[in-house]
């Protein structure tokens, strides 16, 4: 990484902190460093300036606009700035806060609590990357109308790109879950941020169940005939659960590609494992008897979790991603994922976090022992020509090497 060409935006209201903080940067070799007193004066630097600024850090607690006031008019701004929060607040305040950052949307590198060391900062500076693409959860343009979602779906424009799963304790990939993304002809790609509720709430969302399912199945054969044998996850719909036939349909497809069982993981959430359907209990019940993984997803975010885990033979508890993130630093994250996997355990299951971002994250999984990881510490999603050949040089060349795609 070349500090020189980095640019940096200090905030902080302490004007012997805001000294130091720049005397930092300039011993890691920064030498484009600006300066803001509060979040107002942050904004006017940013607008002023005739190139966008790369990295901010910035101070929560400061009088006039403080750091949550500024983060948000960054979201607002749609702001590619990536964003380190240092503050002398409690950690769990701070882990709050690093959650809001990324629910405007904006790229956070890291937490530190005062004070600050060149050591501390420049292990969190190391993860920046600029953006090459929009983030999680950005979405890109407004949400598109449902009667050209349906002409995308049936020009078979949807796709499934592919994030690696890994186990923790060697790295060794053992899965990849399938994600929409819609290869728009005149938008680019696209996120499901912008078709993702309105499908819901039609009758299209089967529709791209089985089409996430058909390219998931294509992609496991594809793999396995390459020497590559995982298993591939899907999100299911309560849409596609309440069909009587979804079972037969999902085994058929299997036969189809000439998979076993095993290489396919059906993913539920919370609500649709709460819906009282007895064709959705009746659909699980006979994958899961036929060999199929279940896996309980976004655990923790819904209600009656537990009554769930013992009321659907689930394989697998994959801890939602709004626990891990910050869990370093958080105490009642922390807390909350020794309960999830502790219960994972206990129940027989395969636990697995998504979301993991950092180093710091991933070991403290580790520590925890969760079994296994997925997030972008690992590999960004991809689609499925570049899956093969990031898998083989994850595992040819180690992991180290082959990250960040």
């Amino acid at each position: 990484m070349d500090m020189q060409k980095i640019r940096f935006l200090v905030v902080e209201d302490q004007p012997f902190q805001r000294w130091e903080m720049g005397k930092l940067l300039e011993e890691l070799g920064a030498q484009y460093v600006f300066m803001a007193e509060d979040g107002r004066a942050a904004l006017t630097v940013i607008q002023d300036l005739t190139e966008p600024v790369d990295i901010i850090i910035t101070d929560l607690n400061m009088p006039g606009m403080d750091g949550m006031e500024f983060i948000r008019h960054l979201g607002e701004l749609e702001s590619s700035s990536s964003v380190i929060l240092v503050s002398a607040l409690e950690p769990p305040l701070i882990a709050s806060v690093g959650t809001m950052v990324k629910m405007y949307h904006v790229n956070l590198l890291g937490m530190l609590e005062k004070p600050l060391t060149a050591k501390k900062l420049a292990a969190v500076i190391e993860r920046y990357q600029p953006l090459a693409e929009p983030k999680r959860g950005r979405a890109v343009g407004p949400a598109i109308a449902l009667p050209e979602i349906s002409e995308g779906l049936r020009n078979g424009e949807f796709v499934a790109y592919f994030q690696p799963q890994v186990e923790l304790t060697d790295q060794k990939i053992v899965g990849a879950e399938a994600l929409a993304r819609w290869q728009h002809p005149d938008k680019g790609l696209l996120s499901p941020t912008t078709f993702i509720k309105t499908i819901e709430h039609s009758d299209l969302m089967d529709d791209l169940t089985f089409v996430m399912l058909t390219q998931a199945a294509e992609a496991a054969q594809k793999w396995h005939d390459a020497g590559l044998d995982i298993a591939v996850s899907v999100n299911i719909s309560a849409a596609s659960l309440t069909n009587a036939d979804f079972a037969d349909k999902v085994i058929n497809l299997m036969q189809t590609f000439r998979l076993e069982p095993r290489q396919l993981i059906l993913e539920i959430t919370e609500s649709v494992a709460a819906a009282d359907a007895g064709h959705a209990l009746e659909n699980l019940s006979r994958l899961r008897m036929k060999g199929f993984g279940l896996s309980i997803d976004d655990y923790g975010t819904g209600y009656s979790s537990m009554a769930q885990l013992s009321r659907i033979a689930f394989t697998e508890l994959k801890i939602d991603q709004s626990f891990v993130r910050g869990a370093p630093v958080a105490g009642a994250h922390r807390a909350l994922l020794e309960s999830s996997i502790a219960i994972s355990y206990r129940l027989g299951l395969t636990s697995i976090a998504e979301g993991i971002e950092t180093r710091e994250e991933c070991n403290l999984m580790l520590d925890l022992g969760c079994e296994r990881g997925q997030g972008y510490y690992f590999a960004i999603p991809m689609p499925v020509a570049t899956f093969l050949p990031w898998a083989r040089k994850w595992q040819d060349k180690g992991s180290s090497e082959a990250r960040p795609i």
